[in-house]
């Protein structure tokens, strides 16, 4: 017997709104079958969010994909007929003949790093606490106003510019402003 299983994901689909109720059985009849080896995991992605109910909150999992579970199996004969005769299980996307998700996507949808080339871009800001700005578009297009705060992180500056002869504090993207030269 081979010790090396060669697992991949899959996507296997079931009655929506029983995506746990299938996770459980099938690793019930895993266990009864004795194929635990042919299995590593079976994922119904989901997250946790809190709702605003009238003036309650209320904390739900949300599916993120609803009618389906993936299952991280060595697929042969046995394993494709132990899921496939699962109660409320459908079948593998892909009918008989089922495509494992490649590792690239699963990886991003388990929220692991995927390494990439590719460094995201850095935008340099060439202006500074207290010097004077011009609004160049938006909704504050042609104002002049003085740099208050800048941050790199959400490529916003806060600026001081006078609205109606009073100093306003607004907000605008780095792509919006020019220095005053």
């Amino acid at each position: 017997m081979d010790d090396q299983r060669h697992m991949e994901w899959y996507v296997v689909h079931t009655f929506s709104g029983y995506e746990n109720a299938v996770k459980r059985s099938m690793e019930e009849r895993i266990r009864a079958s004795n194929q635990q080896e042919a299995f590593a995991e079976i994922l119904v992605p989901s997250e946790q969010v809190t709702e605003r109910r009238g003036k309650t909150t209320v904390k739900t999992t949300k599916k993120f994909f609803p009618g389906y579970i993936f299952v991280n199996m060595d697929l042969n004969k046995e394993s494709w007929h132990l899921v496939k005769n699962t109660p409320k299980v459908t079948g593998f996307l892909g009918g008989n003949t089922p495509r494992p998700v490649r590792e690239i996507e699963m990886n991003r949808m388990l929220g692991r790093a995927v390494p990439t080339d590719e460094a995201p871009p850095v935008v340099h800001v060439a202006f500074r606490v207290g010097e004077q700005v011009r609004v160049k578009s938006g909704a504050f297009a042609n104002f002049t106003g003085e740099v208050e705060e800048i941050n790199q992180d959400k490529q916003k500056i806060w600026l001081s510019v006078s609205i109606f002869g009073r100093p306003t504090r607004v907000e605008v993207d780095f792509s919006e402003v020019e220095s005053v030269a």
